[in-house]
């Protein structure tokens, strides 16, 4: 039995019908990405979502700046691309600088444009589980819910424990599974006995960015694993779970890479284009 959640797979699915949506729109969404500095790792992640943008159809921009810009530029530009309207997404690449308040600068955001789905406003829409057509969810965390609905997977009275409480990751997907009627446990680096809740999981979550920190001791038979965590080791990438040796007593798994990665891109898109509706209510082809 295939026991793989292939992200890898879905994400093509869902880019493949973003490009058709597009390819019905008047003009062509924008997304504006600022980089602050040069960590290695955002530069990858910076190619890899322009690579993604480039292959549905969505035109990209890269502002960059060095290290010791000063926050009152950033909320300039910020302003500046929030009155663009061809530019329908912003992006701030993270992690900042220690001395850049990343919360703050985020909240400089239209929320209208925030295709990371951070700013206060879209969290508390989430949070508040609000019906609003213009709210917009964090990538990572919709990704999930998309990978789990894809594959079938029922989540009403399901026990779902995740290891993680960050705002991109944890505290975003605790509203989604509760608006799901899952039951939630959420365990973080305080947690004691971490393996007496993990074991309880129907479905684990896990986002620590802690190489193997599950391995089969530490679940139950036929559990489903959401590997979120992307641990480069001497250059090779490894998952906050040992998928070699939980692999035959789970039921289901994302692998690292190919599982939760290639959806969180995809969801960026999706929130490009979503952004780009709400801003084009009146100017969008049937």
């Amino acid at each position: 039995m295939n026991k793989i959640i292939n992200g890898k797979e879905v994400a093509n699915i869902f880019k493949r019908k973003l490009k058709e949506e597009i390819n019905n729109f008047l003009c062509m969404p924008k997304l504006a990405v600022i980089q602050i500095g040069s960590l290695d790792a955002s530069n990858i992640y910076i190619k890899h979502k322009q690579k993604a943008c480039k292959e549905v159809g969505i035109s990209f921009e890269l502002i960059t700046y060095d290290n010791n810009i000063d926050e009152i530029v950033i909320k300039n530009k910020i302003e500046e691309l929030n009155g663009n309207p061809s530019i329908n997404g912003i992006l701030i690449q993270l992690p900042l600088p220690s001395h850049l308040d990343s919360k703050k600068i985020i909240n400089y955001i239209d929320p209208k444009k925030d295709v990371d789905g951070l700013t206060s406003i879209n969290m508390a829409h989430l949070f508040n589980n609000v019906d609003n057509d213009e709210a917009i969810a964090p990538c990572t965390p919709i990704g999930i819910m998309k990978l789990l609905e894809y594959y079938n997977i029922e989540l009403e009275g399901e026990h779902v424990v995740m290891i993680g409480r960050s705002n991109l990751v944890g505290k975003p997907l605790l509203s989604l599974f509760l608006n799901k009627n899952a039951t939630i446990t959420i365990c973080h680096s305080k947690t004691k006995e971490l393996a007496c809740f993990t074991k309880q999981a129907d479905i684990l979550v896990v986002a620590t960015g802690c190489k193997h920190l599950i391995n089969k001791n530490m679940i139950k038979e036929n559990a489903i694993l959401i590997d979120v965590g992307i641990n480069n080791v001497e250059g090779k990438l490894y998952g906050d779970i040992d998928y070699n040796d939980v692999y035959d007593k789970c039921l289901l798994i994302t692998p690292v890479p190919g599982g939760v990665g290639p959806m969180t891109i995809a969801m960026l898109l999706h929130n490009v284009v979503e952004c780009y509706k709400i801003q084009n209510k009146h100017s969008i082809t049937s």
